[in-house]
């Protein structure tokens, strides 16, 4: 691969991404809405563009010249039509402007427990875009889809988010305390992306990205807070009330913290099913534990 497109390369999962594929001498074209990209511009690798991967136009004419695409675009809270728009057209359209542009090669990053019966729009609404890219896999396009767990390290917004809220408050009450995480750590992630964009052979296959250790929401919650070196007292909220807290976040003014979707998620567990090829199989031996990036003890 000597020209790709790394969509949602400037997010947290792509930063490490276009980090592991600047070592690779592998060249990216990250676009971006809003101009600068300070996270990857600094990248000899990379040259960052601006357009609106949404407007098929602009996706069209950013897709020429490129071997391969990676998309880590996603969102987390919003409405059905946000979660229709970035998780099942956005894929659509990826998908028909590679054929187009003659693009054969997508590696998409869809997400652990993506199922059209889920629970939660999130997690139907990553199945729907799988099924969109498999009807395009059948026209020609070499697809492979990586399913992540919650995916961590020390620039997240999963750990060091609770880590802050319990150096500021004096309990945390947790909704979906006891649902379990197989939580990865994002630099494995970014190795794994990589491995699978230079090895044709996982093509036409679906990868379980989940690191060693399965963990309760609780539990990571209690680990965030000993590395913070602030410990709190975590109270687990019964289902009902989680709803409620829920709810009240999502009036709050800026960035949602947690929304009914994420609760309604929290109803199944985020582990490997075990029936998928995972981490080994994308090249990595030994995938760290919450402990080895944290320096817990």
């Amino acid at each position: 691969m000597k020209n790709i497109v790394v969509l949602g390369g400037s997010g947290f999962i792509g930063r490490h991404v276009c980090e592991a594929l600047n070592r690779a001498g592998v060249r990216m074209t990250v676009p971006t809405r809003h101009l600068p990209a300070r996270s990857v511009q600094m990248l000899p690798m990379v040259s960052v563009v601006q357009a609106d991967v949404h407007d098929p136009v602009q996706l069209a004419a950013l897709l020429q010249g490129h071997d391969a695409v990676i998309n880590l675009i996603a969102i987390l809270h919003g409405t059905q039509a946000e979660f229709d728009k970035a998780h099942v057209q956005l894929p659509k359209q990826i998908a028909q402007a590679c054929l187009a542009s003659g693009v054969k090669r997508l590696v998409h990053i869809s997400a652990l427990g993506a199922d059209t019966s889920a629970p939660s729009m999130y997690q139907r609404s990553k199945a729907q875009g799988e099924e969109v890219l498999h009807s395009f896999a059948a026209q020609g396009l070499a697809l492979t889809l990586l399913r992540p767990s919650v995916v961590f390290g020390q620039d997240d917004a999963f750990i060091t988010l609770f880590a802050k809220l319990q150096a500021l408050a004096p309990v945390v009450p947790l909704a979906g305390a006891h649902t379990r995480f197989q939580s990865v750590w994002v630099n494995d992630v970014a190795q794994a992306v990589v491995y699978a964009l230079l090895h044709g052979n996982t093509a036409g296959q679906t990868f379980e990205l989940v690191g060693p250790q399965i963990f309760s929401l609780q539990q990571l919650v209690e680990h965030a807070g000993v590395w913070a070196q602030h410990p709190r007292w975590v109270i687990p909220l019964p289902h009902a009330l989680a709803y409620v807290q829920a709810w009240l976040m999502e009036m709050l003014p800026g960035p949602t913290l947690m929304s009914r979707d994420n609760v309604a998620s929290m109803q199944v567990d985020n582990v490997a099913r075990g029936d998928k090829p995972g981490l080994a199989d994308l090249g990595v031996a030994s995938p760290a534990t919450l402990g080895q990036v944290f320096a817990l003890p």
